[in-house]
């Protein structure tokens, strides 16, 4: 009897990367889940994990501890994937930290078990700096951590950043006091040979080692303009500085020596008022722009002025450059206190969910609102996964041709909303929803949907029961988007039209329309 080739078979589903293994587990509050594989729970780990950061479940520490011990295994069974998953997570992921320490125990674990294949160490330590100070945030993590004996793939990798990163604009905005190692120390140790195609650099690097060691006698290197410029403006007596900014040609001066806003409220010595903040706003950038919006009312910045920053804000080139997580505009939403800033905000924020796919038919789309979501995603940050989740949901919901907009913890319940309505406005009408029934709400608003997307931290309760993908036809597909990289999954994924994504940009759903049209979807950095 034919077992396999027969009229009736069909043909498997498309596939995606994250995978579970058949094994089951049990959800952080005793519910029941399933495990991941090695990869794929690295993977949402990597996309959710800011270093040091306590969640709701998990301490900090075992979060950073789980990271290191995924990525040391990982890095000798199977290094070309874990440096390409290192490499995007610092590009398009986002993830500064984690790419950084990922690097190190990538390096560590392949260094103590003698390993060679693969990528070089001194590569994968290369391709996670991409900011002039993270040469310095690598050695300071290597050496608190390994101690002072740095290996020479390390060094080797640092020092190739350094020759892309350092210039005399970078070495005015991140060579600080306030850094354990500064431009020099970072040069003292890995020793780069200056790049040939940049004769400047070499005169460059004596000045930081000058800088660092002679500080009253380092002189800057006249070919470097900005370097000069940031000397003479330097050199202007305290008592003349404020008519300095705000005469004449202020602004491009300030432009011209590299003044960072940072580095202007100390060099005034006095408060910033609406003249100083319009003489450096042209030469902010967007990030620098939206997290000072409180201080531009306050200090009673020109309407003129703000209709400019409006429109930076707003541009959709900027939002693409300054490569920043969406939640970025909703804390500035939050905190913004006049009424002007909105509009470029809720632009902006669309901007930055481009990506988010506008789907066919009929989507139900269910938003975890339940108390281990109100976890900050940093220490730095008032915001949460809970609202997180809810910008993308509703994002998803607003794009489809026709969705449901659900919102669930213990109960759940619709999320009203209209076509073309601020997504930011849509937020203020979820709410707090107790504990974690992802099961019921499943089965209670699924209505023949084409498609289910949950977005949520997987994490059920011992007493709500069932596999929530299991309320769904096995051939309607189901997508979990899981913000908090938590090991167990609340149901199975990678084929079957069951998939999961992580991660807290929109780059995940790029992964919808592939399944959907009968393609296999691949780890981002393998398109």
């Amino acid at each position: 009897m034919a077992r396999f080739n027969a009229r009736a078979s069909k043909t498997a589903g498309p596939v995606s990367p994250v995978t579970t293994t058949g094994r089951r587990a049990r959800t952080h509050l005793g519910g029941k889940g399933r495990a991941r594989d090695a990869r794929s729970e690295l993977f949402l780990l990597a996309v959710a994990n800011f270093v040091s950061q306590q969640t709701h479940h998990e301490s900090g520490t075992a979060r950073d501890d789980r990271f290191a011990t995924l990525v040391r295994k990982l890095a000798v069974e199977d290094p070309a994937w874990t440096a390409g998953l290192l490499r995007w997570l610092r590009g398009d992921g986002q993830m500064r930290t984690a790419s950084l320490v990922g690097a190190a125990e990538y390096v560590k674990a392949r260094l103590d078990a003698g390993a060679t294949d693969g990528p070089t160490n001194r590569q994968v330590v290369d391709s996670v700096l991409r900011r002039a100070d993270e040469p310095g945030e690598m050695l300071a993590y290597w050496t608190s951590t390994y101690g002072r004996n740095v290996p020479k793939p390390v060094k080797r990798g640092i020092a190739d950043a350094a020759k892309r990163l350092y210039t005399g604009r970078n070495l005015l905005k991140y060579d600080t006091a306030s850094k354990g190692y500064r431009f020099g120390d970072v040069l003292n140790l890995v020793h780069p040979t200056p790049d040939p195609d940049k004769p400047w650099q070499g005169a460059l690097f004596q000045y930081a080692l000058d800088r660092r060691h002679n500080p009253d006698t380092a002189t800057p290197p006249a070919s470097d303009r900005t370097l000069t410029a940031h000397r003479a403006l330097m050199a202007v007596p305290a008592g003349e500085r404020r008519a300095v900014v705000t005469g004449p040609g202020g602004a491009e001066r300030l432009a011209a020596a590299g003044m960072t806003w940072e580095a202007l409220a100390g060099w005034l010595q006095g408060p910033m008022d609406a003249a100083a903040w319009e003489a450096v706003i042209p030469s902010m950038g967007t990030m620098a722009l939206v997290r000072n919006l409180r201080n531009f009312d306050e200090a009673g910045v020109s309407d003129e002025v703000a209709q400019q920053v409006a429109a930076r804000i707003a541009d959709p080139e900027e939002v693409a450059r300054s490569r920043q997580f969406p939640f970025r505009y909703l804390a500035a939403y939050q905190h913004a206190p006049s009424l002007r800033w909105a509009y470029p905000l809720e632009r902006a924020l669309g901007h930055s969910l481009q990506n988010v796919p506008g789907l066919p038919g009929r989507t139900l789309v269910l938003v975890d609102r339940s108390g281990s979501m109100w976890s900050p995603l940093s220490d730095r940050s008032q915001l949460n996964r809970a609202d997180a989740a809810a910008i993308f949901g509703t994002a998803v919901a607003m794009r489809a041709a026709d969705a449901d907009l659900i919102e669930f913890g213990t109960t759940s319940a619709p999320v009203a909303y209209r076509r073309g309505e601020s997504v930011l406005k849509v937020l203020e009408r979820f709410g707090s929803l107790g504990g974690t029934d992802t099961t019921e709400a499943v089965r209670r608003h699924y209505r023949g949907h084409d498609r289910v997307l949950i977005v949520t931290d997987e994490q059920a309760a011992h007493h709500h029961a069932g596999d929530p993908t299991e309320q769904v036809p096995a051939r309607i597909p189901v997508y979990t988007w899981n913000l908090a990289g938590y090991r167990p999954g609340h149901g199975p994924s990678g084929s079957a039209d069951r998939h999961t994504f992580g991660g807290l940009t929109d780059a995940a759903f790029r992964m919808v329309p592939l399944l959907e049209g009968g393609r296999d979807a691949r780890w981002p950095w393998e398109d």
